[in-house]
């Protein structure tokens, strides 16, 4: 993985691990970090839950979207917004010079780690439940999952060795 620039790019719900587990792997493979909803803020002037307070869920799809797709980096660990998959051209984008990672952890986990997620800038519609949201999206993040990494149960560095382990082989 080192000896070439492709990136890493790490995928999945809120909660699930995707900056902090990002940050371990970057680490121990040598690579450099890259947290989009980071991104998506300084390129809005607002944070995450701003953008869906006054202009809507869209507005932040919108937005993330011109943010992915004028991403271009080489040989970093790449934390995508849990609504990154909703772009099917950004997701093409990122595959081509990436290998995509999808931690996946269960419902009630995602629920327990963020709380109260109206609070986190999650781009859904006002009227989706956070259940509705977690299963339509987890058939775009197993759509574009060249390795998906199963969570539960597991700390954040037995999941960044799982990464690891699993871009071995």
């Amino acid at each position: 993985m080192t000896a070439g620039r492709q990136n890493l790019v790490f995928i999945g719900m809120p909660g699930s691990g995707k900056s902090t587990v990002g940050v371990l792997v970057a680490k121990r493979l040598g690579l450099g970090f890259v947290d989009t909803d980071l991104l998506i803020q300084e390129a809005a002037g607002r944070t995450l839950q701003e953008i869906v307070d006054e202009d809507g869920y869209l507005a932040l799809r919108r937005i993330e979207e011109r943010v992915l797709l004028g991403l271009d980096v080489e040989g970093q660990v790449i934390s995508t917004g849990g609504s990154a998959v909703y772009s099917q051209q950004a997701m093409s984008h990122l595959g081509r010079n990436g290998t995509v990672v999808f931690l996946d952890i269960p419902l009630d986990e995602v629920q327990r780690r963020i709380g109260d997620y109206s609070l986190r800038g999650i781009s859904r519609r006002p009227d989706q439940s956070l259940e509705a949201l977690f299963a339509e999206r987890l058939a775009l993040y197993n759509r574009y999952a060249d390795l998906t990494i199963h969570g539960q149960g597991l700390n954040q560095e037995q999941v960044c060795q799982a990464v690891i382990d699993g871009l071995a082989g």
